[in-house]
């Protein structure tokens, strides 16, 4: 495998960095707007300039600083970390388009300091995917729990401060708990915190061994996964824009990396089924699929029932590393691209309802498909991805899990996933239904309610039509999940 050495990983960390002083010190809004566009444009441009080399079986590296002789801030892009940053820095600037129509529309306050706290989250999320060890990727991820912060507390009312200090606690409070000791303890018996094809732990003891799992699955809990879940519903209450691409993409999808990272580059797939400790995470990721998706059923808030979907649904891709399979970990890699599109479109549907209509209850959405049929249109193609239903790439990513859990001889989990998508329909098709199907009261809208502006309503339609695409022409993400599950050397 080649390796090249070159900047590109940091140029790409860094421009959305650089970013945001020119953000902050921008006299209007037009040139604040105009700067992240163009940050965002550049830093995709520079991460799809890395693919020729990732495709050819090669990878990129590059050092910042050396620590001390086995500690180093670096970058390495593999086929994995180029998959979820292209996914991550094409978002942004689908995104960016979302919120300029988004928090016009609503006038909200504080928009510089919004759109400089994003750019530093894209910031990190790359840091995250780039990062070539785990102390690199340990700063990266602690960096977005900080620049999210301000987000979640955009609105800077009580609830919003409270939902902010619950953020905080479950995020920082797992990472000093578990990350940092599970880290020290790493590094004291390896020597080292480079990510490896089959990891770096085997010198540790095997009682250890599922202690530390453990610690780094619940300590990554920007995952979701339960019991420490209960940050992500309470973050909702941050604008729109925040929960697409933080709570769809940024934020969450950077705690499943990690985990994905963890399992297969520092215990590595061949020890974990040496001792089976793989299990335990496959039945907590089991338990939370089911509990979030019976949840998600009872919530009237569109929002709150998208959050506890994403529970759900970021557990679908610990399940699939999980398993060890090859197909299984090639669909928890593809996931992660699939459900970002869907999900996102999703959250982009519910911003758009809310900026029209102030309404944010299921209950209250009756008839509302006739006044908005683009919105909803496209939150019915959002809600096939995400249940795994043609035609939308959603379907690619959860067949081949199910034939990862045929290739494990897990039974059991496969019920699981089947009786999973079911609950996913049953808690989104009855919204389309009632959008499109039921009759409304005639003082149940004002009088002209209609699609949100254009700026809102485009990005969900691009979300909306990618999902589609993706299912027709998955190959390039298939290619990228492919290579990366060999290169981990996966059976």
């Amino acid at each position: 495998m080649e390796t090249v050495y070159s900047i590109k990983p940091f140029l790409a960390v860094l421009i959305s960095l650089c970013v945001v002083p020119i953000i902050i010190s921008s006299r209007t809004e037009n040139i604040r707007e105009g700067w992240t566009f163009a940050a965002a444009i550049i830093k995709f441009l520079i991460i799809a300039s890395m693919l020729p080399i990732i495709l050819s079986g090669g990878n990129l590296e590059f050092t910042i600083a050396q620590i001390m002789p086995a500690v180093s801030i670096k970058f390495k892009v593999d086929a994995f970390g180029l998959l979820f940053a292209l996914v991550s820095s094409f978002l942004w600037i689908i995104t960016s388009i979302y919120s300029i129509g988004y928090m016009r529309s609503l006038n909200e306050h504080s928009q510089t300091r919004y759109f400089a706290f994003f750019a530093l989250s894209l910031c990190a999320a790359v840091g995250v995917a780039f990062s070539a060890n785990f102390f690199t990727m340990y700063l990266f991820y602690e960096m977005l729990s900080f620049a999210t912060y301000p987000l979640v507390t955009h609105h800077q009312d009580k609830e919003s401060r409270t939902s902010g200090r619950k953020y905080l606690f479950y995020i920082l409070g797992s990472s000093i708990a578990f990350l940092i000791p599970a880290m020290l303890i790493t590094f004291s018996y390896s020597g080292t915190m480079e990510f490896a094809s089959q990891g770096f732990m085997q010198n540790v003891p095997p009682e250890l061994l599922l202690i530390l799992l453990f610690m780094f699955v619940f300590g990554f809990a920007k995952c979701g996964i339960m019991p420490l879940h209960s940050w992500l519903p309470a973050a909702m209450v941050a604008p729109t824009p925040v929960s697409a691409l933080l709570h769809a993409v940024a934020v969450v999808k950077v705690g499943v990396f990690c985990v994905i990272r963890v399992i297969t580059n520092v215990f590595g797939t061949d020890l974990l089924a040496k001792y089976g400790y793989n299990d335990y995470i496959c039945y907590i990721a089991a338990f939370t699929i089911i509990t979030a998706s019976l949840i998600a059923l009872s919530q009237d808030g569109l929002k709150r029932r998208l959050a506890f979907s994403t529970i759900g649904q970021l557990s679908y891709i610990i399940l699939g590393v999980a398993l060890l399979s090859k197909n299984a970990v090639m669909a928890s890699m593809l996931h992660i691209a699939m459900h970002a599109f869907g999900k996102i479109t999703l959250f982009f549907c519910a911003g758009a309802i809310y900026a029209s209509t102030k309404i944010k209850n299921i209950s209250d959405m009756v008839g509302i498909g006739r006044r908005m049929p683009i919105t909803m249109g496209c939150f019915f193609i959002g809600s096939l991805s995400v249940i795994g239903l043609p035609p939308t790439g959603g379907i690619i990513s959860k067949w081949y899990l199910v034939l990862g859990t045929l290739e494990a001889d897990k039974i059991f989990l496969l019920v699981v996933l089947l009786v999973s998508s079911l609950l996913n329909a049953a808690y989104f098709l009855p919204v389309v239904y009632k959008a499109f199907f039921c009759t409304e009261e005639e003082t149940m809208f004002e009088k002209g309610v209609k699609e949100p502006p254009i700026w809102c309503v485009v990005p969900l339609v691009i979300t909306a039509g990618i999902s589609l695409i993706m299912f027709f022409y998955p190959q390039p993400f298939l290619q990228l999940a492919d290579l990366a599950v060999n290169s981990l050397g996966v059976k």
